[in-house]
């Protein structure tokens, strides 16, 4: 076996402990970032978002099931691309798991980016008093293509720094984070609307020198721009149809699972099950109570009409700005009603720690998939070289910064539509998902040996294995997420998702990142049989860490 492997141990190190792992499950379906960044663009849907939120958790408790179970039998560097190459093959694999963790994951750079300028950038700068920056940032192409650099620098940092001090960051912001959110959430219970529409306008004019009263006026633009999710209401059949847009925020409880290699007792179910769903009840709680809270004071309406007003013109439908410059930040709405400017940038910093700790994720689960096919030399051997002192696979990062930066500027500057493949970022994700849901499915089955010693053995429910049985409820799930997305029912005459089989430039990119994966693996595959390597052969074994 040694001679197959590039080396006979991967070089990385078990430096997390469960809780780092939860905090990080925690982050991945982060509720400050993308949870209010996929709420606002649901604007136009008419399924509630609250029962929304409550069968999505539903479902996504299958898939904890499933990765825990699969973390448990093999925990490994690498997680999706493990497990499918060593049930299925090397070809399935590479393919689902280079495209899934590797290739669509530079189009999440200009996505994090786009959250940074709006929840830390920008608000900072105007309550300091740099309201022109703040614009600029917040509304041009090149402000997001600056951020997507910033951005790009912070998580090169942090994933240099290794995984011990990553946990580190993570505790700090986790923390920090928490208490921001305690406070907005004090805040908007214990204002009323009366109150949060003086702050609004009395800020407004204050930060951006607006006269007057522009509550109104936000209330027709969103009214005009569509705007109609409601909090609670809708048929199970408009529910149902806001799943495929919610789950941009929410399907990740298992974004870690490719570092279970650096987690110790990762081959303790309960605790690795614990740890994403515990992270996924958490978020879902927070964002119910946050959710009536907004309500409470700020207004449900309003919210839904502002971010109508705000995204109506941010994707082109109208040319005429909305009165309020910024997008509906939740809690910088919430500190309006405090006329505390030091309180207020207090609270927005504490909020900001959501981005910080979070950021890491886009590449650091990345960059341990890229090693993993390295080490099983169906990518260059230079790829799966380890950092000595941080245990980083840094030539694994150089392979996710440089193409990141060349799709941050084709999606900030919306060349060949590319603001309109938001949602491809779930999609080419799910279809690896499902890739490894369906290995979770038939591995006892197809790998009984495997399977049987194992700790997950004696979990059965009526004799079938509940590994089999998550992945047959979960993978219903993501195949009915993936016929809405390609097939896109039309709502009032209304794309829903936008990432239809009827979207040229998202069938084209999608073509484009999956037949690139399979020109690597044939490439690599014949060069290394080139060499008296056999790549079958190696997916017969399984690396040691």
């Amino acid at each position: 076996m040694s001679d197959l492997f590039i080396r006979k141990a991967t070089g990385l190190v078990r430096s997390w402990s469960v809780f780092d792992a939860f905090v990080y499950a925690l982050f991945s379906i982060n509720l400050v970032t993308l949870g209010f960044y996929s709420f606002s663009q649901m604007y136009y849907f008419q399924g509630g978002i609250i029962p929304a939120l409550i069968i999505a958790a539903l479902f996504i408790i299958f898939e904890v099931v499933v990765y825990s179970s699969l973390i448990a039998v093999m925990p490994r560097s690498g997680g999706d691309y493990v497990w499918q190459s060593r049930i299925f093959g090397s070809g399935v694999g590479f393919v689902l798991a280079i495209t899934g963790w590797w290739f669509i994951l530079w189009l999440w750079v200009p996505l994090y980016a786009d959250m940074l300028r709006h929840i830390v950038i920008t608000p900072i700068l105007a309550l300091v008093g740099l309201k022109d920056i703040a614009i600029w940032f917040g509304q041009s192409s090149i402000g997001l293509f600056v951020t997507s650099l910033i951005t790009l620098s912070i998580v090169t940092f942090y994933i240099i720094l290794g995984m011990k001090s990553y946990a580190k960051i993570q505790k700090i912001c986790f923390y920090g984070g928490m208490l921001g959110l305690a406070i907005v959430v004090f805040m908007l219970l214990t204002g009323s609307p009366e109150t949060f529409k003086a702050g609004l306008d009395s800020n407004l004019n204050s930060l951006y020198g607006i006269q007057g009263s522009v509550y109104d006026n936000i209330v027709k633009e969103g009214t005009d721009a569509g705007a109609a999710l409601p909090l609670t209401g809708g048929s199970f059949g408009l529910i149902m149809l806001t799943l495929p847009y919610l789950v941009f925020f929410n399907l990740w409880p298992n974004w870690g699972a490719t570092l279970y290699g650096e987690v110790r007792g990762a081959t303790d179910f309960k605790r690795n099950f614990a740890g994403m769903a515990w992270a996924l009840g958490v978020t879902t709680v927070l964002a119910i109570v946050v959710l009536f809270s907004i309500s409470k004071s700020i207004g449900w309406d309003f919210y839904v009409q502002a971010n109508g007003a705000y995204w109506n013109y941010a994707w082109g439908y109208t040319d005429v700005a909305p009165s309020m410059p910024f997008w509906p930040y939740p809690a910088l709405l919430a500190v309006f009603m405090s006329s505390s400017r030091i309180l207020q940038i207090i609270v927005i910093l504490l909020m900001s720690m959501w981005w910080f700790g979070w950021s890491g994720t886009v590449f650091l689960s990345s960059t341990r998939v890229i090693f993993a096919a390295a080490f099983d030399r169906l990518l260059p051997e230079k790829v799966a070289e380890v950092d000595e002192r941080t245990h980083t696979p840094i030539y694994a990062l150089l392979m996710m910064v440089i193409p990141s930066i060349v799709i941050s500027y084709l999606f900030a500057f919306d060349i060949f539509s590319f603001r309109s493949l938001t949602l491809d970022s779930t999609l080419v994700i799910a279809v690896t998902y499902l890739g490894t849901t369906l290995g979770a499915i038939v591995l006892p089955f197809k790998k009984p040996e495997l399977y049987n010693a194992s700790p997950i053995a004696k979990f059965k429910v009526f004799g079938f294995p509940l590994i089999s049985l998550a992945g047959i409820i979960f993978g219903g799930f993501l195949t009915f997420l993936l016929v809405e997305w390609l097939f896109d029912p039309w709502l009032n005459g209304t794309p829903l998702y936008g990432i239809s089989l009827q979207n040229t430039p998202s069938l084209i990119f999608m073509g484009f990142m999956y037949g690139t994966a399979f020109l690597l693996y044939f490439g690599f595959k014949a060069y290394r049989k080139s060499k008296g390597i056999d790549i079958d052969k190696i997916n017969q074994e399984i690396p040691i860490d």
